[in-house]
């Protein structure tokens, strides 16, 4: 009697739905528990913090427990498991002897971070695997190689001295307070419009250029967050957030726009306006005009020798891969090396006497000149080690990895090579949180292991930019301290946020004042 209501025509198919879902969803928690006891099982050999039920280890990232980052690293020796949810686990390692084993092989990117990344750059060489992966870092290769890197120094010179010019004018002969990382990665956006396309802007002083700084800064915040919440890993969820809705106005930001003098124009009629350039055979006037090739000749040159290969999506991703991996990352290289030689006077004036024994007072600075920095050098590298602005790269397991000292995992597992852990890993670095450029002269360098210093990863898939970042930061720390000294305001000492890179919270603040 008591379901009768059964017998009615319109109730029973919503029993049946609902009978249907109860059971699909109990089914679906028996999977999701038997994934969390085998996680427990395959962990069982490497103890961690404990995890918050729910939300796991996502604090130590999402609120900028960095320090509570070093203390796990001195407490749980080579790796722990950091879980995000009750589900899911990224294995953190931060070993020398763990990152010369994952790096040593051909695991894919992870699916996670860099399949995240893809609304904001495409489908590049951040973010491919396999034989496309290979291709394409074949066939930009070149763009990198060091007689092309040459013909750069002139144009990062020229991005550098306009900054330059603009602190002179707010400084005038008085020691001033300036947030140098806006100013910075407006610089390096210079650079790379330059070194990219070949486009004069003056991002620098126009300050509606601001746009695509914040964008990119914006994007990464959301990516970052997405990776660490273990809900917003299903596009079903996210695809409901606003966070979703912004990340695409971003990505148009981003992608169809670059900027050109007073103007944007879309990154496509860049590329069909040179491409047309090649065919009516007037390019190579231009590029000896230019004095140097830039990223899209070389790729554009690539995809006419491998059009069947090369499509035109995959040029827009690797012209917005080099623009969005490489501006931002140099910014804060160069912008946390400066505050670095303010906290360090003693270490600040070792480079610039070293810099005007090779650069004398010019305002130019060739090649040469730059393999002659020793001591700058092991100042950019140590600067490098405490603050890395890539603070981690991940891989899936694609078969089951084991290292030295015998512990195992199977495939499948998601592991993360913390470049911030390796490089202040305690049992690595004496005194990790001190700045000491010492550490990267030859007679030390040569003692330590060859995967405790990995700014720029290692192994087969390691940074195809790195000698171009090294070469920018160079030519930027060398006419800075020609021009200025730095120091500290003790009243603002900034603070890094993890994010996809590793940026200050509230800017870098330094008082500037004149060399006269």
């Amino acid at each position: 009697m008591e379901f009768a209501w059964l017998d009615t025509r319109w109730a029973r198919p919503f029993y049946l739905a609902f009978v249907l879902f109860l059971t699909l969803g109990l089914l679906q928690a028996i999977k999701l528990y038997l994934r969390r006891q085998q996680l427990l099982r395959d962990l069982r050999a490497f103890p961690g913090p404990t995890p918050h039920w729910f939300t796991g280890n996502q604090k130590l990232l999402l609120e900028d427990n960095l320090e509570e980052l070093e203390e796990v690293v001195r407490k749980y020796p080579c790796a722990f498991p950091m879980w995000i949810g009750p589900f899911q686990t990224f294995f953190y390692i931060y070993d020398p002897d763990y990152a010369r084993t994952f790096l040593s092989r051909t695991d894919p990117k992870s699916k996670y971070i860099y399949k995240f990344l893809m609304p904001l750059i495409g489908e590049g060489l951040l973010n491919l695997n396999g034989p496309i992966w290979f291709q394409h870092r074949r066939l930009i290769t070149p763009a990198f190689n060091f007689n092309i890197l040459k013909s750069y120094v002139n144009v990062m010179t020229q991005s550098v001295n306009i900054m330059l010019s603009k602190w002179e004018k707010m400084c005038g002969t008085q020691n001033t307070l300036v947030e140098v990382f806006g100013d910075i990665s407006l610089m390096t956006l210079d650079t790379h419009m330059k070194c990219t396309f070949s486009k004069e802007t003056n991002c620098q002083i126009n300050s509606s250029h601001d746009e695509y700084v914040n964008a990119l800064s914006e994007g990464s915040k959301i990516v970052f967050k997405r990776t660490y919440t273990f809900l917003f890993h299903h596009d079903m969820i996210f695809k409901f957030t606003t966070a979703y809705c912004r990340l695409q106005k971003i990505a148009n930001i981003l992608h169809q726009y670059t900027v050109m003098g007073d103007y944007y124009s879309t990154t496509e009629l860049i590329i069909q306006g040179r491409r047309q350039s090649l065919k009516d055979k007037k390019e190579q006037g231009n590029t000896e005009k230019r004095k140097h090739q830039d990223f899209l000749d070389i790729i554009l040159s690539a995809q006419a020798e491998n059009h069947n290969s090369f499509s035109d999506t995959d040029l827009h991703s690797e012209a917005n891969t080099f623009m969005v991996a490489g501006q931002d990352t140099i910014a804060g290289a160069i912008a946390w090396l400066l505050y670095h030689l303010a906290q360090n006077p003693e270490y600040q004036e070792r480079c610039r006497e070293e810099i005007r024994g090779i650069l004398g007072n010019g305002s130019s600075i060739t090649w040469d000149q730059l393999g002659e920095m020793s001591y700058t050098t092991m100042c950019i590298k140590e600067s490098l080690r405490l603050i890395p602005t890539v603070t981690a790269i991940s891989r899936e397991l694609r078969k089951p990895i084991t290292f030295p000292d015998g512990r195992s995992l199977p495939a499948g597992i998601t592991m993360v090579l913390s470049i911030w852990g390796l490089h202040r890993n305690p049992a690595i670095w004496e005194n990790p949180k001190v700045f000491d450029p010492s550490r990267f002269s030859p007679e030390n360098y040569s003692k330590r292991h060859t995967h405790s210093f990995l700014p720029f990863s290692a192994g087969p898939r390691n940074c195809i930019g790195q000698h171009f970042a090294m070469t920018e930061l160079k030519v930027a720390i060398a006419l800075i301290l020609l021009r200025f000294k730095v120091a500290l305001d003790p009243t603002r000492h900034p603070s890094p946020s993890v994010q996809v890179l590793l940026k200050p919270k509230n800017g870098i603040h330094l008082y500037l004042k004149k060399i006269s």
